[in-house]
């Protein structure tokens, strides 16, 4: 025992540094097989690209992707982000937990990007790392994180691959000039030619490593499509930043002549909607309309190359005889708007457009041209690795394996809630973009929010509190666009308003005290949150809680608030932390039966 945990640990060591130019075939030679791991363990495909819809259709799009994943494999039609913002979004994808418990939040210093994840050790204790631990040959194209530069790429490297080839700011989103760093590598340019084509080539090198491999494997790639183009060039003149329509390749510039963004009833509506700076944005003229139109063309054209890139890797995966032996998972980092609610170009919101995302999942005992409609989220995803993976969960995941046949024998527990949270900066992105803001800049600085979104049985809510103190609350059974606010309708304006048979009151009661819970969760209370207000397990969702015996308790319960707003997590700028349970309270059932 005492010599396996020594070979063990010397494993993990090397394999934990193996950016030193160590070549996969010769690491490999001189740590042989996990004896852990075996190659029937199944292997991953994990595909990620940058600002994808599913609100707006994209995946619709997008046949090669729909022929070989959704036909293939099962479609979860509620799946949704915790942070709809790129890089904190990542770092809870990495680590399973919600941005409060990361303390990534922003895309940049100081409150995130790539330093803010190694300040917080996450370079030393994240899912890459993990799965070396487990055995895994583990290996990353395209983009990481935000402000992952080619000044700080070596400071330090990033750990936990056996190969990596990452996109590097400033030229992460410029299309036709992007620049790559491999392993220990100096970084490369790539000036003339398209960052998809590149990228192709490079996660297809590395799949070959992963197929020539003695061990299972997870290779990531991360296409920047759709994300908008930024021009490099503009950086070195000290210009404001415009993000601009994407680029696609020369093949697909002629596609979709016509396709226009849906006309849905809260796409540039006549009356403004939502609450905070989202309300004071203007209605969009024609001219600004048909730029839009444009920019959406322009994302389903960019997409067309991350199309064909699965395309590859699945016909490689059929050549070979790992293709029944690997799961591919394809999502996004965040969603994205373009004209709902007056809206320009961008995400950082918490309306479905920006939370919802695509998730296809492909691979052995996964059920074929399926839908699921459980609630999902990015937390969820390293759990369900783990768990497809034969791997024992963390304690420190704040999220649960979906839904999905595993090697697990143990059943997880279900949520019908997402935690959605962020702070600091909105970004109006596009040409026109700040021609929709009052002021004419293309940054808004008042955009923390806490909120949660619940869908169960008979029941379709978002609920958000805004750090300004303003409320949303949408019922998206009766408002699928979410242009009702029913929080206003609370205070005697419209008291027969109900919801599913309840007032609004005892409805905004129950959903503020959950989400008192959830803005400061951790571990199990992430996924049972019921269990901190109900510890004797008697509530296990919204419609139990909804039992009129527990009126009074859910009405004393303290209530989320700000003090004020900031640009990151601060908790002591967040009002009330924690919820008081229903024993402490002292009520009982004799008291309310």
């Amino acid at each position: 025992m005492k010599l396996a945990s020594t070979i063990g640990a010397v494993s993990s060591l090397l394999l934990a540094v193996n950016a030193t130019g160590f070549p996969s075939e010769v690491l490999q030679q001189i740590l042989g097989s996990s004896p852990s791991t075996s190659r029937n363990q199944p292997n991953f495909v994990f595909i990620i690209t940058d600002d994808q819809d599913l609100k707006l259709d994209s995946i619709d799009y997008m046949p090669l992707t729909l022929s070989h994943l959704k036909e293939k494999g099962t479609f979860f039609s509620n799946h949704f982000v915790t942070t709809a913002l790129c890089c904190p979004s990542r770092v809870s994808l990495w680590t399973g937990r919600q941005a409060h418990n990361t303390n990534v939040t922003d895309v940049s210093p100081p409150y995130g990007g790539y330093p803010k994840f190694v300040d917080r050790g996450f370079n030393d204790n994240f899912l890459p790392v993990w799965l070396q631990s487990a055995g895994y040959d583990t290996y990353y194209t395209g983009k990481l994180f935000n402000a992952h530069t080619v000044d700080n790429y070596h400071s330090p490297y990033v750990n936990g691959f056996n190969g990596s080839d990452f996109l590097l700011d400033p030229f992460t989103y410029s299309y036709l000039n992007s620049t790559y760093q491999r392993n220990r590598d100096a970084p490369v340019s790539y000036e003339g030619r398209h960052t998809v084509e590149v990228i192709t080539e490079k996660a297809l090198g590395f799949l070959e490593d992963g197929l020539n491999g003695d061990r299972p494997f997870f290779l990531t790639v991360a296409p920047v499509a759709p994300h908008s183009n930024v021009d490099v060039s503009a950086l070195d003149r000290d210009v404001p930043t415009v993000m601009t329509e994407p680029i696609a390749l020369d093949r697909h510039q002629s596609l979709f002549e016509g396709v226009k963004i849906p006309r849905t009833e809260h796409f540039n509506p006549d009356k403004p909607s939502g609450v905070n700076w989202i309300r004071t944005l203007l209605k969009q003229d024609e001219a600004t309309l048909e730029y839009h139109d444009h920019f959406y063309r322009q994302r389903l054209r960019a997409l067309q190359g991350v199309d064909e890139l699965v395309d590859s890797i699945v016909k490689r995966l059929e050549a070979s005889d790992q293709l029944d032996n690997t799961y591919i998972i394809y999502t996004s980092d965040n969603g994205y708007h373009i004209g709902q609610h007056r809206l320009p170009p961008g995400k950082t919101c918490g309306f479905e457009e920006d939370i919802r995302v695509p998730l296809l999942i492909r691979g052995p005992g996964v059920p074929k041209d399926q839908v699921e409609d459980a609630v999902t989220t990015h937390i969820d995803l390293a759990p369900t690795i783990f768990d497809l993976a034969a791997i024992s969960l963390r304690d420190d995941f704040d999220g649960t394996p979906i839904p999905l046949p595993s090697s697990s024998d143990s059943v997880h527990p279900r949520h019908e809630h997402v935690t959605v949270e962020y702070w600091g900066l909105s970004y109006l992105e596009g040409e026109k973009g700040a021609l929709s803001n009052p002021d004419h800049t293309a940054l808004v600085l008042n955009n923390t929010y806490k909120s949660v979104r619940i869908i169960g049985d008979g029941y379709n809510l978002y609920y958000s509190v805004w750090c300004n103190n303003e409320h949303e609350l949408y019922d998206l059974t009766t408002d699928p666009y979410q242009l009702n606010n029913l929080y206003t309708a609370s205070f005697s304006q419209y008291p027969e308003v109900q919801i599913f048979g309840h007032s609004l009151s005892q409805v905004i009661t129950r959903l503020d005290s959950i989400l008192l819970v959830l803005k400061s969760c951790k571990g199990a209370t992430c996924i049972k949150p019921w269990d901190v207000l109900h510890p004797d397990g008697s509530v296990q969702d919204l419609q139990n809680a909804l039992n009129p015996r527990y009126d009074a308790f859910y009405t004393d319960q303290a209530r989320v608030s700000f003090d004020r707003c900031e640009r990151g997590y601060i908790p002591e700028s967040e009002g009330p932390q924690d919820a008081v349970s229903y024993s402490r309270y002292g009520l009982s059932w004799d008291a309310w039966a």
